[in-house]
């Protein structure tokens, strides 16, 4: 309200000075009304927003259920490779030790002359690699030592007997030492190599 209104209205001015201081403070307590709202009205601005962007995370929640799934797919995958691959080791590690046993001299040229997908597949692993050998062994006789013990100098320094041969002995044997020791006496090659 202006003070000129008044005025033309014929008021005096003691009148219209307290009118005025009146209309003053009505002002003042809606400007404090007017602020506590635009505060709340903040506070409600924000919260929707907050709840906007919560609402948004969850139509991302497809995606993110994919992304979990695939997550775990590859976990799975993973998990599958290495078990796959230990039962592979654990089958060449067995197929090694077999032809060592038989006396073979050559484990790559052995092999070459076996199907070893076929023998991995196999039920009967042990058998089936033994049977293997043992064909691979009569018809090409050349790629396995003699079967009889041998006992020959394996070390340049003193002249130790394979019988004679400690963990310590083995210890300090070189590449080529411990290879006549595998070739002449697999039993005790792997036996020594264990300890």
């Amino acid at each position: 309200m202006k003070r000129k209104f008044l005025e033309d209205l014929g008021l005096e001015k003691e009148v219209i000075d307290k009118i005025m201081t009146e209309n003053g403070n009505d002002i003042e307590v809606v400007k404090a009304d007017y602020g506590t709202l635009e505060q709340k009205n903040k506070e409600l601005e924000e919260k929707l927003t907050t709840a906007n962007k919560t609402i948004e995370g969850f139509s991302d929640y497809e995606q993110t259920k994919q992304a979990a799934e695939e997550y775990k797919q590859k976990l799975e995958q993973t998990e599958q490779k290495y078990a796959q691959e230990a039962v592979e080791r654990t089958f060449h590690q067995s197929l090694e030790k077999a032809i060592t046993e038989a006396g073979g001299i050559d484990d790559v040229a052995i092999k070459a002359h076996m199907d070893v997908k076929t023998l991995m597949e196999s039920k009967d692993q042990s058998k089936d690699i033994l049977s293997a050998i043992e064909s691979i062994k009569a018809e090409k006789g050349y790629l396995f030592g003699k079967q009889e013990p041998i006992t020959v100098a394996v070390t340049k320094t003193g002249g130790t007997k394979i019988t004679d041969i400690t963990p310590e002995t083995f210890k300090k044997m070189g590449y080529k030492e411990r290879l006549e020791l595998k070739t002449a006496n697999p039993q005790k090659y792997e036996e020594l190599r264990g300890n």
